[in-house]
């Protein structure tokens, strides 16, 4: 019986590895990558608990990984302040002239600056710019971008019909760490501590224990626990799918990881993609399985490449390292613990048991002997029962049981192993070399060579080539003789001879020759590319084109314009509520979006301003819903994403940019505004300071500021609903609990945080208390800002009122912001925050 083999495309794709210090980059070059993507530790980069490195040193790596025939991307994907744009023009052009590669950049001003600054310059839309559709990144394609990182929210089948309707390349992860929300729209580090993800300040609250509360009630989950913690992702086996849809590169996550971790996954990795590309099935042993959960693992799965399962993404039991399994307590005894072994096991390794049972607390620690029948073993065994001895007080032998299970986390001969693959300073990945040679009696030795880094050389010999007495030169010779390359990067690939007539040559000379020519191509491989590079500042040049603050217009605006509050609901009940309180302007933002005809009809007849607001995300086969949302004839529509923004200008409909676009600064504001925007809403991740930086960066006409909100900390793909209240897998066979319960997450500090399903049944993840910006609203109504938003997640009707008429107070000067914020204080049970437009924060509050 014959079977089809896997689909085998004509460009082997490319592996991309992380790097946070030079070790790592030993670790990817000598195991096989095709480009590292690094960050630096002068900021800017989403890792920034990476070791990173010194924008000094970028000569030097950049030289290191071209020599080795490797590319490198610098990961500049955080979002820029106004204050920072200064500071990062010159860090564009220091990468310019060294020869990076290509850029990784989430912060749609900083693509303008870069475009600006170097046009020569490759931009690749890093994940954080959450580019889940052709839509969004045929926007992306006009700012100059070359190459998108798609979100890993994607199924392989969402992905091959993007690649379908896009010229753009795509690139994906395939290995690693998955976040539960959407890269880009992670709010819950900043919400909570002012650590914020689109800074590079993640602080992992998705790997912490919730429990649930469904209609107010607690629910029983036993030992599931991490609710927003997914399993890792482990692709190998999909790598013929993701090359048939068109993925160019594949991309390994781990810059905050060991360089043992970079050596085995990247050696696996360039494994599984020869034996797809030679149109072989992808399989991996069990022991190479076990050797990939042993670098990191919290337990592998396919991400969401096969579509959504919620319960399999996300078991619930664990969140942390895992390693491998490595068996079951069989008994405990004074001296060890008697194990059912699951995996294979050496004195020396690291273990630990799991927690639990009468609340005890997970134990580990490094095995000191592992004995059979009494008797102890020096290699490793593989199967059977055995009994593990510990060091002296390592382990609380009282509070183990049997039936516990226990993982092997740390294999010290795995980890040597590893290491010895890229530190011995001998290259261990070697780069193919082609020399062609013409060698004629009378004339001048010739040999070119030519690399596959790239690199190019010619050489000839000084005086022509005698005639051969007794040993003329032959094929055989030269093969032999250029083939001794040594400790060079280089090793022989082929060797095309001409010869004409009977030449002979010392082979002294032939070798001086050879070393001349290999010094040629390791000049050669390092040569840095021409560029443009402007001349000027070219952020000056960017400001400039902005419209004056101080123009006719923007002073004849602000003297004319009464401060504006408008209110985002979330529900039929609320809009009524705002509505009877005589809000002329509201916004609506509804899980059922069958509802929004009822509110524009209602909104309409109260002779008020309605908006709607598009999903955050818009996948391949959502396009229909910018449509459903077109024929309610609403006002405007509260654009949350690039696609819906295009989709509604296009079509004449006003429009409003919301937080989702991550506006931190004015290069961004001004691009959102010249698309079509009306006005766009202030990021989030702005602080105090940073917000009126901004305002004062634009003109104050443009800008929306949300003043009062439970800040959406999570937006996920992972719909915690499906997988905890539902027999189901997924939104076709869940029965859609979202609809009929009102759930929450419980913190380990007691807060109850409200959880969301939009109509796509991606899940948003409120803080349960909300935020207050009153106290800035004076310096905002001074610096001429006057569009300002409040929005209700679970207000009572009468606390909606309240709500309404202390802010209306508030922006006709009746009361001051800190009075508003007592009287929140006062009257809200969980109280209120500052949240992220506190004066200063305490970045480890979450902690």
């Amino acid at each position: 019986m014959t079977t089809e083999s896997p689909h085998r495309p004509s460009v082997r794709p490319e592996l991309l590895a992380p790097a946070g210090d030079w070790d790592c980059v030993r670790a990817a070059v000598e195991n096989g990558a095709d480009a590292i993507y690094f960050g630096l530790d002068c900021g800017f980069n989403a890792r920034a608990r990476a070791a990173n490195f010194d924008p000094d040193d970028l000569s030097e790596l950049m030289d290191f990984m071209h020599h080795r025939g490797v590319r490198g991307y610098v990961t500049l994907n955080t979002l820029v302040f106004p204050s920072e744009l200064p500071l990062v023009e010159p860090l564009i052009r220091k990468l310019a002239e060294t020869g990076v590669d290509a850029v990784l950049v989430q912060d749609i001003g900083l693509v303008r600056l870069i475009r600006a600054t170097c046009p020569d310059l490759p931009i690749h839309a890093s994940t954080q710019m959450t580019l889940t559709s052709a839509e969004c990144i045929e926007v992306a394609a006009e700012l100059g971008i070359e190459r998108v990182v798609l979100p890993r929210e994607l199924s392989v089948s969402e992905i091959s019909s993007i690649n379908r309707r896009t010229d753009m390349p795509l690139e994906a992860f395939v290995h690693g760490a998955l976040c539960v929300a959407y890269s880009g729209q992670c709010l819950t580090s900043e919400s909570l501590g002012g650590r914020s993800a689109n800074r590079g300040q993640c602080a992992q609250a998705c790997r912490l224990p919730y429990d649930l509360i469904c209609d107010g009630a607690d629910v029983d989950l036993g030992d599931v626990k991490y609710l927003l913690s997914p399993q890792d992702l482990a692709a190998y086996a999909l790598i013929p799918d993701l090359m048939e849809a068109g993925i160019c590169s594949l991309k390994i996550e781990g810059r905050l990881k060991q360089p043992e971790y970079v050596a085995n996954i990247t050696r696996h990795y360039s494994q599984a993609i020869t034996s797809a590309v030679n149109g072989q099935l992808v399989q991996l042993s069990e022991q190479t399985v076990r050797e990939m959960e042993l670098s990191f693992s919290r337990g592998f799965s396919p991400g969401w490449f096969k579509g959504c399962d919620h319960k399999m993404l996300v078991p619930g039991l664990s969140s942390a390292k895992r390693g491998v399994f490595l068996g079951e307590v069989k008994s405990v005894s004074e001296s060890g613990v008697a194990i059912q072994l699951a995996s294979p096991v050496a004195a020396g390794d690291g273990v630990v048991f799991d927690g639990d049972r009468s609340n005890n607390q997970e134990q580990g620690g490094r095995i000191f002997h592992v004995l059979r029948n009494g008797q102890r073993q020096t290699s490793t065994v593989s199967s059977g029962i055995v009994e593990l001895e510990f060091g002296n007080d390592a382990l609380r032998l009282e509070q183990l049981w049997p039936g516990q299970q226990v993982w092997k986390t740390d294999d010290p001969q795995l980890t040597k192993k590893l290491r010895q693959t890229f530190s011995s300073g001998k290259p261990q990945r070697r780069i193919a070399v082609d020399f062609t040679v013409e060698a004629t009696t009378g004339r001048p030795l010739i040999i070119q060579g030519s690399a596959d880094n790239g690199a190019s050389g010619r050489i000839e010999s000084e005086t022509p080539l005698a005639e051969a007495i007794r040993h003329p030169l032959t094929a055989d010779v030269l093969k032999e003789q250029l083939g001794r390359l040594g400790k060079t990067v280089f090793e022989l690939r082929k060797v095309t001879a001409t010869i004409a007539g009977s030449p002979m040559i010392p082979l002294s000379v032939l070798g001086g020759l050879r070393r001349e020519l290999i010094r040629q191509l390791d000049e050669s491989s390092t040569a840095r590319p021409a560029r443009q590079i402007a001349e000027s500042s070219a952020l000056t040049a960017l400001q400039a084109t902005l419209p004056s603050r101080d123009s006719d217009t923007e002073s004849a605006r602000r003297k004319s314009r009464k401060p504006e509050l408008r209110v985002l609901c979330r529900s039929l009940t609320q809009l009524g509520t705002t509505l009877e309180a005589g809000v002329s302007s509201v916004m609506v933002d509804f899980q059922d979006i069958r509802e929004y005809r009822q509110a524009v009809e209602i909104a309409h007849a109260a002779a008020a301003e309605i908006f709607i607001a598009t999903p955050r995300i818009q996948k391949p086969d959502e396009a229909g819903i910018f449509r459903a949302l077109q024929k309610h004839d609403a006002d405007g529509i509260l654009v949350r994403n690039l696609a819906g923004l295009r989709y509604y200008t296009a079509a004449g409909i006003r429009v409003v940019a919301d937080f989702s676009l991550n506006i931190a600064n004015e290069l961004t504001a001004q691009y959102l505004i010249d698309q079509g925007a009306e006005r766009v809403t202030a990021s989030y991740d702005l602080n105090r300071d940073q917000l009126l930086d901004l305002v004062q960066a634009t003109p104050p006409s443009w800008m929306e500021v949300v003043i009062h909100q439970h800040m959406p900390m999570f937006h996920m793909e992972h719909c915690v609903f499906c997988a905890v209240l539902s027999p189901g897998t997924n939104k076709h066979n869940c029965g859609r609990p979202c609809d009929d319960h009102i759930v929450e997450l419980r913190d380990r500090v007691g807060m109850e945080h409200p959880l969301t399903a939009d109509v796509g049944c991606r899940n948003t993840l409120f803080n349960a208390v909300p935020q207050s910006g009153a106290e800035v609203v004076p310096q905002l109504l001074q610096a001429g800002v006057h569009d300002f938003r409040i929005e209700i997640l679970n207000s009572s009707p009468a606390e909606i009122g309240s709500i309404i008429k202390l802010y209306r107070s508030l922006l006709h000067g009746e009361i001051n912001g800190q009075q508003v914020w007592s009287q929140l204080q006062a009257s809200n049970r969980v109280g209120v925050t500052r949240g992220t437009l506190e004066e200063r924060r305490d970045p480890l509050a979450i902690l």
